[in-house]
């Protein structure tokens, strides 16, 4: 007779030179350096448990490696929001924050929630978020130079800040080339990036960043999208209390790009407009309108996307 399989569960604090980790039922915690060493170390602790699944934080990329390594070992990898496992932390009344004590909440997480397992991103998807990302930091630069220069009385204080926004327009336009001939050059991200741009009102920039941001669209229904994006509305109720609805977490990158799309959709695409007025008419706040011509914009991609139809107003 063959013993029961017990689960094991694993959470991993990730910094940027060092590792800890916490092994349930085991009680067992390591401590390691987050190098090939340590994470040969750790990759082959982990294949011999055969973990029900591993739990770690996103902590502003430090995490891709390892958990892209773990994954293609076929491990259950989950890549949590940080906020969910600090609120778990005081829910079970760790006050307490240590990088050991992090692991053991994480793998505490992992046993209690177990949090969906999601395919991580690809090694061209990463290197195209990089990118993305990049793009916007620049543009934030720029905004703030170009702001500066409006209030620079010095004429040297003018004059580099002048210099410093044109070498900031070479490199914004630098990337802008570099991330269309990626889109250009892949045949499956070329025939996504046709599909989005086939919507009026979406741009190149709404269309590789949900594509670097998202690559679940497609892949999921639309409320799961929805909420993933951060456009689904949430409830506020207690008892006899009905809240208002809100919106709140999801990718802020993606959410800012469907906001934009939506604003211009609003205004030259025929189906957004028609839905727009519809709810205005029914007196909804103009920021209702909005969020709610977001999440019908970005269900009408998420369907196209999955069933690679091209726009036409019957599809949407």
């Amino acid at each position: 007779m063959n013993e029961k399989q017990v689960d094991s569960f694993v959470g991993i604090d990730v910094a940027k030179n060092t590792l800890d980790i916490r092994l349930e039922p085991a009680g067992e915690s390591l401590h390691v350096v987050y190098d090939d060493v340590g994470m040969a170390e750790i990759r082959q602790r982990l294949i011999a448990l055969a973990p029900t699944l591993i739990v770690m934080e996103a902590t502003g990329g430090l995490e891709t490696r390892l958990a892209c390594e773990l994954a293609a070992c076929g491990l259950p990898v989950a890549v949590i929001n940080p906020r969910q496992a600090r609120d778990f932390a005081k829910a079970t009344g760790q006050l307490a924050k240590t990088d050991r004590v992090d692991a053991a909440v994480l793998c505490a997480f992992a046993r209690a929630i177990r949090p969906a397992v999601r395919v991580l991103k690809d090694t061209g998807t990463r290197d195209l978020d990089d990118l993305v990302t990049r793009r916007r930091q620049l543009i934030a630069m720029r905004v703030q130079e170009t702001l500066r220069l409006g209030t620079a009385e010095s004429k040297a204080l003018q004059k580099n800040l002048k210099k410093h926004i044109a070498w900031l327009d070479k490199q914004i336009t630098s990337l802008d080339g570099d991330l269309t001939k990626r889109l250009r050059t892949s045949d499956a991200w070329r025939t996504k990036d046709d599909l989005l741009q086939g919507i009026p009102g979406v741009g190149a920039v709404t269309s590789v960043t949900l594509l670097a941001k998202c690559p679940e669209l497609g892949q999921l229904n639309r409320r799961e999208i929805a909420k993933l994006s951060g456009v689904a509305p949430l409830a506020n109720d207690s008892g006899t209390h009905r809240g208002k609805r809100f919106v709140w977490g999801g990718r802020a990158d993606v959410r800012a790009v469907l906001y934009m799309a939506a604003v211009s959709a609003i205004r030259c695409n025929p189906i957004i407009k028609a839905f727009a007025d519809r709810l205005k008419q029914a007196g909804k706040p103009a920021k209702v309108v909005i969020v709610a011509c977001m999440r019908k914009l970005l269900t009408i991609m998420n369907a196209m996307v999955k069933n690679n139809e091209p726009w036409t107003a019957k599809t949407a």
